[in-house]
Formats: C-alpha cells, sequence, structure tokens
C-alpha cells in the first residue's frame, strides 16, 4: 500500500495540523472552507494541508463517526 501522507505534524501551540503529501515547496495557499488551507506547489498540485483549530475538526469528526457507527449497530 502506498502511503498517502508524508508527513503529519501537530502544533498544539496554535492547534494546527499540517500534512504534507509532497516534498514540493509550497507557492501559495487557498482557504478551502472553515479552518482548511490547502498550498499548491509551482505545478498547481496540492503539496500541503493546513488544517486550524484542529482538535475542534477531530473531536467533530469522531463524534459523527461514533453516531454512524451506533446507528448501523442498532
Amino acid at each position: 500500500m502506498r502511503r498517502l501522507f508524508k508527513k503529519v505534524e501537530y502544533s498544539p501551540e496554535v492547534d494546527a495540523l499540517m500534512i504534507t503529501v509532497s516534498e514540493e515547496s509550497p507557492e501559495y495557499g487557498e482557504s478551502v472552507g472553515d479552518n482548511i488551507i490547502i498550498h499548491y506547489g509551482k505545478d498547481g498540485k496540492p503539496v500541503e494541508i493546513e488544517i486550524l483549530d484542529a482538535s475542534e475538526l477531530v473531536i467533530s469528526s469522531m463524534e459523527a463517526i461514533a453516531v454512524k457507527a451506533r446507528e448501523k449497530t442498532s
């Protein structure tokens, strides 16, 4: 199985999650929703995904997954 992410880093000081998907340096970034920024390389391909207020996103995602799991078992 091929690894999708090159590196995943969490910075608790600013509650940000940085997911690196390419070793290319980012040239620019675009906000794609609340607290999510995609950074692109020279060729326009994504190289990093930055998630601000990451703990909130992870907690709400886990809650949604738990609800779906409960629905499937009931």
